[in-house]
């Protein structure tokens, strides 16, 4: 969708401006800011050399197509700022010294470099889970999506009672600590509430110290049980919220968390079992029992076994369809079948618009018939 702008000031006119209006799918972007937020965590800020209107829902995230020693690299990264800011958007990173793309970003990307960007996408968002009264917990650099919901309300002038508590290792690892107390101090409805694991040697704390428990959970939000929450951190934490949350018998259905992160090692047990049993199985098969999958724009096709997904396909034949979860969550990895049938099973990485239109995702599509993507 573009929207015209009027360009016509006194008697002068100038050539309008068409702003564009951000819609799943790959787009080229340049960083115009890089931020330092901790010693360890940057704000990276992107915006379209053509004016594009950056509308998403806060708690959704974005993929990064780079390139990294030669290789292409794949990752999705929550998005930090607000849609209340609409022409630009920005991620949050924090270096992990064993991470190959945060080290990559922190060290290499600058102010004018340009890449690709896949999104938005995403279940874990305020905007789909409406309520009056919320509660957003946050551990580490998980404060991201949380903060990307709090800044929308709070420049929204949204009559929603929000109780925000964040865990960090220490006093100098709150992330967005000054904009935090900036929003605390001018609205009534915002509860603003830190807790630090430990104290070095020089610093000035009053907030609470250790971890987030259920007396320090009673004495922030006593009405945590009516309060619809959202949660964003390492595992272990999350996974200790929802055993906080359980054992008080909250329902669990007003309970939501971010889940793009590194493969649980259950699903990837479970993906090894499936194939190897799949490979078993199209080991017994015959070239009747084969299905075709047809490469339009590269003039590729290739016989595969049922229950192989569209990726697989292309795989191969040495095609690279960008992927970044595997599990259909992120979106990168989205073509578009122009025949045959496909059975899909997602998670949150696609919009129903564009199922519509016969788009899939690659990584969790397999064909049911012959099939022609458009890829």
């Amino acid at each position: 969708m573009t929207n015209t702008v009027p360009a016509t000031v006194g008697s002068e006119s100038f050539i309008p401006v068409n702003t564009q209006t951000w819609v799943n799918g790959r787009h080229n972007v340049r960083c115009v800011k890089v931020i330092k937020e901790t010693w360890d965590v940057y704000t990276f800020c992107f915006m379209s050399e053509q004016p594009v209107m950056y509308f998403f829902k806060p708690g959704q995230f974005v993929t990064l197509e780079l390139e990294i020693e030669g290789q292409q690299v794949m990752r999705s990264y929550t998005i930090s700022s607000s849609p209340s800011v609409p022409y630009s958007f920005s991620i949050t990173v924090k270096r992990d010294p064993n991470g190959q793309v945060s080290t990559w970003l922190h060290e290499n990307l600058k102010e004018g470099d340009e890449l690709a960007v896949h999104g938005p996408v995403g279940l874990f968002n305020c905007i789909d889970y409406p309520a009056t009264k919320v509660l957003l917990l946050s551990g580490g650099v998980g404060i991201t999506p949380v903060m990307s919901m709090a800044r929308w309300w709070f420049d929204t002038n949204a009559d929603v009672d929000i109780a925000f508590v964040h865990s960090a290792r220490t006093p100098g690892d709150i992330i967005f600590a000054r904009e935090l107390d900036h929003m605390a101090s001018r609205i009534s409805n915002f509860s603003l509430n830190l807790i630090c694991e430990k104290i070095e040697n020089g610093q000035a704390w009053h907030g609470y110290r250790g971890y987030l428990d259920q007396a320090k959970l009673e004495m922030i939000a006593p009405d945590f049980m009516d309060r619809e929450v959202f949660c964003c951190g390492p595992a272990p934490y999350m996974n200790a919220i929802k055993k906080l949350l359980q054992d008080n018998g909250f329902d669990m259905s007003r309970y939501h968390e971010e889940s793009f992160g590194a493969t649980p090692v259950e699903i990837e047990e479970e993906a090894i079992e499936n194939a190897e049993i799949a490979q078993e199985e199209a080991d017994a098969l015959t070239d009747a029992d084969m299905l075709r999958v047809e490469f339009l724009g590269k003039g590729k096709s290739i016989q595969i076994a049922p229950g192989e997904t569209l990726h697989a396909a292309a795989s191969k034949l040495d095609l690279l369809i960008p992927k970044a979860c595997g599990m259909g969550i992120c979106g990168t990895c989205k073509v578009l079948v122009k025949e045959g049938e496909t059975v899909m099973e997602h998670n949150g990485g696609i919009t129903d618009d564009d199922v519509a239109a016969g788009y899939v995702l690659s990584c969790c599509s397999v064909p049911k018939t012959d099939v022609v993507i458009d890829f």
